[in-house]
């Protein structure tokens, strides 16, 4: 079974123990994606966000695992996850899609099975985190791009720095409101 791995954020440049057949490339469906999710130290990460999120062409690599659950074993593994409900999913072939990414975002599901068709994939896996912006233990409020910038600025210097680096190595793709902002707002040197 021919996978392919979906990235859009740290996953293309930093890959860590991701098996894959190949280099990323920026050859992916265009999906929804914005930084509204609060990682655990506190950066702005990318997610599949079809609320709030711009379309933007991912980046897709083949990965080494012909074995669907390997596969997924492999990018929850490599992302921290304590267990696979996190790592979308689609099997083309056998009409399976992941419930969790499904329940999280339908349209960008359909658009990756569609497109997964075109490229001659039998099955795609990404990973399939929600935006928690608004939870109370996270910026607490709901994600606009005036929080975001808010959320930001009141980060101390080395976490705003961490922060920053993030979204400023995000792929050249995606160009999302809230990019274009932090551009303005904190021009690198």
């Amino acid at each position: 079974m021919r996978i392919a791995v979906l990235a859009w954020g740290s996953l293309i440049r930093d890959p860590r123990d991701l098996m894959l057949a190949g280099p990323f490339a920026p050859v992916g469906p265009s999906l929804p994606l914005e930084f509204s999710r609060v990682s655990r130290d506190q950066r702005l990460t990318l997610v599949i966000d079809e609320e709030r999120g711009t379309l933007c062409t991912t980046h897709v690599a083949p990965s080494i695992f012909s074995d669907l659950d390997e596969a997924i074993d492999n990018l929850r593994r490599r992302e921290g996850m304590p267990g696979p409900a996190g790592v979308g999913f689609v099997d083309t072939h056998n009409r399976r899609r992941s419930d969790t990414a499904w329940a999280r975002h339908p349209s960008a599901v359909i658009a990756i099975e569609s497109w997964a068709t075109r490229a001659g994939y039998r099955a795609v896996i990404w990973t399939a985190l929600a935006s928690n912006f608004h939870e109370p233990d996270k910026a607490g409020v709901p994600f606009s791009m005036d929080a975001a910038l808010a959320y930001l600025a009141a980060l101390d210097g080395p976490r705003l720095e961490n922060a920053l680096r993030y979204i400023r190595k995000a792929p050249a793709e995606i160009r999302s409101p809230l990019r274009e902002a932090v551009d303005q707002r904190w021009p690198s040197d």
